[in-house]
Formats: structure tokens, C-alpha cells, sequence
């Protein structure tokens, strides 16, 4: 199965709130493509909604680092360090989004 099935089919089960069976299924899609940033940035997602903040965090770092230009990034890693109480680097991931937005919109 390619990385994209397995993703899609993780969101099925994310969006059901079976949580665990999605992080299964983007775990197999970042098998078949390890680079997959959406797939990081899913399991980071899932994480979070589990109360898992340390995870959520790691997962968040690892879609930053291979989607760096993305706001969503810094705008995912502020809500998981917001959730877990750690406010200075919650605002520093928020500007940092802030900035990545702003060379988005720049021709």
C-alpha cells in the first residue's frame, strides 16, 4: 500500500476518534515514505488529542523540520507547548508562524 492510502486511511480513523488505529496507519505511511510531513504533522495531531503533549511535541518538531516553510508548523507546535503549560516557547512558535506566513504571502 503507498504512504498516501495509509494516510488517508488513518484520517478515516482520525476523524471516526479512533486515535490509536490512526497512529497506526500514518506510521505506515511514514514506512513507505519517511519524509512524509503530513504524516508527522498527523501523528503530532493525534498526540495531542490523546493528552499526550510530549509526543504531540516531538511529532510537531519532526513536520517543522521537514515542512520548514509551513505555518502550520509553528502554529501546531505553539498549541501542543501552549497544552502543556510551556508558554514562553508557545509565543516563540507563534511568531515564528507568523513570519513563515508572511514569506508565503510574498511574490
Amino acid at each position: 500500500m503507498l504512504a498516501l492510502e495509509h494516510y488517508e486511511k488513518g484520517m478515516d480513523h482520525f476523524s471516526e476518534d479512533r486515535l490509536d488505529e490512526a497512529i497506526a496507519e500514518f506510521g505506515r505511511a511514514l514506512e513507505a515514505d519517511p519524509g512524509y510531513a503530513d504524516a508527522f504533522h498527523a501523528l503530532a495531531m493525534c498526540h495531542y488529542h490523546k493528552g499526550e503533549f510530549d509526543q504531540a511535541i516531538e511529532w510537531g518538531q519532526r513536520y517543522r523540520a521537514a515542512d520548514p516553510d509551513n505555518p502550520l508548523a509553528y502554529t501546531s507546535l505553539s498549541m501542543f507547548y501552549q497544552a502543556k503549560g510551556m508558554i514562553t516557547e508557545a509565543e516563540e512558535m507563534g511568531a515564528l508562524a507568523q513570519q513563515a506566513a508572511r514569506r508565503e504571502q510574498k511574490p
